[in-house]
């Protein structure tokens, strides 16, 4: 083989490469079931991030009411069901996932686990409050103990024995009870 024609299989691999890596890495960003819930964002959806930057980063639209206040919820136009993005002043601050009991966090927590499952999967890192509005319920929220997350929390809403929602963000909007209102 000429050096003419190593140098064009060599380009022509390198190109077949670089389109399976895009590919991936793109297949992987876009938000699905399977993306996991940290205490700063969701696959790659970030706290902070504008809606257009997170839409992009999801890889799909995100729908809501127009923006009328300065705080209000987005979430994905198609898919994953029941995943809400609350925005305040104009950025991602939380993220809430209701009713999908296939999105977990990087640790695995669930809808539907039980009060020990979570707080056996953050040994020491769980303050259980009572819940504002379920009679018996409570909030498990995972303080970080890492000095670079301190301003970020996963809250795990329960019925007093199973997790019904939980949510992740930036403090103090992660523990918006209420949400927007």
């Amino acid at each position: 083989m000429n050096n003419k024609a190593k140098l064009l299989t060599l380009g022509i691999v390198t190109l077949a490469v670089s389109y399976v890596t895009v590919g991936t890495v793109i297949a992987q960003a876009k938000l699905t079931n399977k993306s996991k819930l940290s205490i700063n964002g969701i696959g790659s959806v970030q706290v902070g991030m504008t809606v257009s930057q997170a839409a992009k980063a999801a890889g799909t639209r995100l729908v809501g009411d127009a923006p009328n206040n300065s705080c209000y919820y987005v979430k994905p136009q198609n898919k994953p069901k029941n995943l809400l993005f609350m925005v305040t002043e104009g950025r991602i601050s939380r993220v809430d996932v209701r009713q999908n009991t296939q999105i977990t966090t990087l640790k695995g927590a669930k809808i539907g686990d039980t009060e020990a499952r979570i707080k056996s999967l953050y040994p020491g890192q769980i303050q259980v409050t009572p819940h504002e509005y379920v009679k018996g319920g409570h909030y498990l929220t995972f303080i970080p103990k890492d000095r670079v997350d301190q301003n970020y929390r996963v809250v795990f809403e329960t019925d007093g024995k199973r997790v019904t929602e939980f949510r992740a963000g930036k403090l103090p909007e992660v523990e918006y009870v209420e949400g927007c209102s």
